[in-house]
């Protein structure tokens, strides 16, 4: 299987050709081998244009849905960015390519142990995991820059939004059980909303 020819495919005609224009986001998909983040029986299905089963009702998002995410943020090599829903450790691995360094919280412990050896031993430097309820953020770490939420809470995490500096960026699915949609939220002097897209992601739960 040649994993770099689908790499290029999947960036060529799921992203560029939806109009996902970042060269640096472009580099960090060419780059990240999906295919590692995934079960064994599932690499052949890696690049594919669809989510796919990691377990314990989580998925590895679309490519595209992860590009889109991604962009809106607008990341910046200065960032510190919090990641809500480590999953498999795909979208933390290729966020770490375009900041200074990324924080992700998981709340499966089995989740989080598979993504922080895989990400330890596949070299990255600048990625901190922690096993615990998303909404609640990383407080110690805070504030940041930007935070991406790659689940459905049932209601807006307030403390998130303590957690992000001013002029910051949020993007969050939100809204309905099974069908969502996407916001990116700006903390400027007041907090600003916009819709991007509808969406669909696994629900965010709650540490009992």
């Amino acid at each position: 299987m040649n994993y770099i020819l689908l790499r290029k495919n999947m960036v060529d005609n799921q992203l560029i050709r939806r109009g996902i224009k970042n060269e640096e986001l472009i580099n960090a998909f060419l780059s990240v081998k999906r295919h590692l983040f995934v079960d064994k029986d599932l690499e052949d299905l890696a690049y594919e244009d669809y989510p796919l089963f990691i377990g314990y009702n989580q998925t590895i998002s679309q490519p595209y849905i992860i590009a889109l995410m991604i962009e809106k943020l607008e990341i910046k090599k200065s960032d510190s960015v919090l990641e809500i829903g480590t999953g498999s450790g795909y979208q933390t691995a290729i966020i770490s390519k375009l900041a200074k360094e990324v924080y992700t919280v998981e709340l499966n412990e089995v989740l989080y142990s598979l993504a922080k050896d895989r990400l330890a031993n596949l070299g990255y430097k600048n990625i901190y995991t922690k096993l615990g309820d998303g909404y609640e953020g990383w407080k110690e770490k805070a504030p940041f820059n930007k935070i991406i939420v790659s689940c459905s809470p049932s209601e807006l995490p307030e403390k998130l939004f303590e957690q992000l500096a001013k002029y910051g960026k949020m993007i969050i699915p939100l809204d309905a059980l099974f069908f969502q949609k996407l916001y990116l939220y700006t903390k400027n002097d007041t907090i600003d909303k916009e819709f991007i897209c509808d969406c669909r992601f696994v629900p965010m739960t709650r540490k009992k």
